[in-house]
């Protein structure tokens, strides 16, 4: 099997994380902190909203089950708001931003693409604030964060299906 990773910010990593794994497809998922200036940060840093990171999903799909513009088109830009800048529910920052962390320049065609489709459709009245960056590097999240939402069924989470 030919995997592919692509890692995800759209609010808080907990939600993202819960509604991504139950995709068909969709193989191993971990959250943590991308697109900051820190090196080795921790979720008592990043909580802050100084570092620059965000709070992101590394995603690990098979193309054959999901492909890239499907996991986005038809998930990401529906599970949070991408329309809010740095803001999702009630948590509020930087950190929160939607964020597109590409592999390699066809993921982030793919990417650009699906952000235009999204808007085309205007299925969100305004415009989406989601980036599109290259990957840079990720940093895993404490192991307290990791499959928050299976540990704690009725935890804190702001994204659902719209």
């Amino acid at each position: 099997m030919d995997t592919k990773t692509i890692f995800l910010a759209g609010g808080c990593f907990w939600g993202v994380q819960a509604l991504i794994r139950q995709l068909h497809g969709v193989e191993e998922t971990e959250v943590g902190y991308m697109g900051g200036e820190l090196d080795a940060p921790t979720y008592d840093h990043v909580k802050l909203g100084n570092t620059g990171h965000a709070e992101t999903v590394r995603i690990v799909y098979d193309p054959a089950k999901l492909s890239l513009t499907d996991l986005l088109i038809q998930h990401f830009f529906r599970l949070h708001d991408p329309t809010t800048l740095n803001r999702q529910g009630n948590d509020r920052g930087t950190q929160y931003r939607s964020a597109i962390f590409c592999m390699d320049e066809d993921q982030q065609a793919e990417a650009l693409a699906a952000i235009k489709q999204v808007e085309d459709s205007g299925f969100w009245p305004d415009p989406l604030t989601t980036t599109v960056e290259m990957n840079d590097r990720f940093w895993p999240a404490e192991s307290f964060h990791q499959d928050y939402l299976e540990k704690v069924p009725n935890g804190y989470t702001c994204h659902f299906y719209r």
